[in-house]
């Protein structure tokens, strides 16, 4: 199990100032498996020391072992055990914060009543000024119904709200877009389509999320349809996106060119039919798919995709790319030689990165590291400087590279704090925007500040 699928608690912990204590303890975690991580030393008197001690885990029922071979150390009692992952979910991640102060009337009185009103009608009269006198013009709607929430399934949208969470914080980070979650209590396509429609006035983007296939086509392109601004759904072209960048960064490292290698794609729903497309637009070859749906092969033969299975893809293709959230699926004797491993499913993957090289592959990375979060900052910030009415196939494409482009080469991918990277992605993005004639406002490349 990878570094990354443990789980982590900061123990505290207060021994006996004898030698040998500190050693008989690590020695004792590491005899039930445990790992330990960080040390950090918080007190010490001439009778005992308190440390802080990071434990990693496979599973609960196995940090209960741990905790309890702590316990039975001679000279070691165990003062608190702390959950940092829940800790920095405590009362949410996001917060509404007004830009101005209100400190005085004279304030209050601009950016409410009586002021407020002048702004108003002139809205009223002129509805384009909405996008330079209100909020909406960084507005971005996060909408789940929680049907497809990482790789747990339909777990429902108040539990995927953590996620959207962390999605309006990455946008406002990375690009200065605010996210706004909206979870929707319904999974009927047309309530859905209707809802994000009659709400969309408040937003300059709509950003679908963890919504499952094959519902999520239908509710994507009638909303595009009926609306104009921006439609995406994160899970397909977000997802697309990063992997055909890491792809083509491979492909560079490895010196192959993507046009001539056979490429398998292993799960056909929103992200894998996405993925599948892109390569084929780029490659203009058919990506061979794999999928237990009847529904998703005639849709992936539609596309002009071939009909396969995972034993076939695994023996066949060059490069292999699953998105099933089935975890353990690609087996370590199924790996051959040189071929390039993606295996995104969260949390858990298809197979491990480190499991898949050690079995002969060339190139492998998980879905931690081949992540929508390189591409969608940069992608919406594009799309809303340019007052797009829609983000086209070719304003993607223009992503992807961007993003391969920013890859050094002594990276797989990009870092995704890099801000450089993101405004790359967005200025990337708007351009394609005016070169199409899609840009209604005079473009301004935005620059954190």
């Amino acid at each position: 199990m990878s570094w990354e699928n443990k789980i982590l608690r900061i123990v505290r912990v207060v021994n006996a100032q004898e030698i040998g204590t500190l050693g008989r303890l690590l020695s004792a975690i590491t005899a039930v498996g445990g790992n330990v991580g960080n040390i950090e030393l918080l007190n010490e008197t001439s009778v005992q020391v308190v440390r802080d001690m990071t434990i990693f885990a496979d599973d609960e029922k196995h940090l209960e072992l741990i905790l309890e071979a702590i316990r039975r150390n001679r000279g070691t009692r165990i003062l608190d055990v702390r959950d940092e992952v829940m800790a920095l979910h405590l009362k949410g991640k996001i917060a509404v914060r007004s830009r101005y102060a209100i400190d005085s009337i004279s304030t209050l009185q601009k950016v409410y009543t009586p002021g407020v009103a002048e702004v108003c009608l002139k809205i009223a009269k002129d509805p384009k000024l909405a996008h330079t006198y209100t909020s909406t013009c960084h507005l971005v709607a996060i909408v789940t119904d929680g049907t497809a929430v990482l790789g747990l399934g339909d777990i429902g949208p108040l539990a995927g709200m953590p996620v959207m969470e962390g999605k309006a914080m990455l946008m406002e980070t990375l690009v200065g877009l605010s996210g706004v979650p909206i979870l929707l209590n319904t999974k009927d396509p047309d309530e859905i389509i209707k809802v994000v429609a009659a709400i969309a006035p408040t937003f300059a983007a709509i950003q679908l999320e963890d919504i499952s296939a094959p519902r999520c086509f239908r509710i994507e392109e009638e909303l595009q349809k009926q609306l104009d601004i921006p439609v995406m759904h994160d899970d397909q072209h977000g997802t697309a996106v990063v992997t055909t960048a890491v792809l083509t960064v491979a492909c560079r490292k490895l010196k192959k060119d993507l046009s001539k290698v056979v490429i398998g794609q292993i799960g056909l729903g929103a992200a894998g039919n996405a993925i599948a497309k892109m390569l084929m637009g780029i490659t203009g070859n058919p990506v061979w798919g794999a999928d237990l749906s009847e529904e998703a092969l005639v849709r992936h033969e539609a596309n002009g995709g071939k009909r396969s299975n995972l034993k076939e893809i695994m023996a066949n293709c060059d490069m292999v790319v699953s998105t099933t959230g089935v975890r353990g699926l690609i087996k370590p004797e199924m790996v051959r030689k040189g071929q390039i491993i993606l295996a995104l499913s969260n949390p858990h993957p298809e197979i491990e990165p480190e499991v898949a090289l050690k079995n002969g592959a060339a190139f492998a990375a998980d879905g931690k590291l081949v992540n929508n979060v390189l591409g969608f900052p940069g992608i919406f910030r594009g799309a809303v400087d340019t007052w797009a009415p829609r983000i086209s196939d070719e304003m993607l494409l223009a992503a992807s590279e961007a993003i391969a482009n920013h890859t050094k080469d002594d990276q797989l991918v990009p870092n995704p704090l890099d801000r450089k990277l993101h405004q790359a992605v967005a200025h990337a993005v708007a351009l394609k925007a005016i070169e199409q004639g899609l840009a209604r406002a005079e473009y301004v490349p935005y620059i954190h500040e």
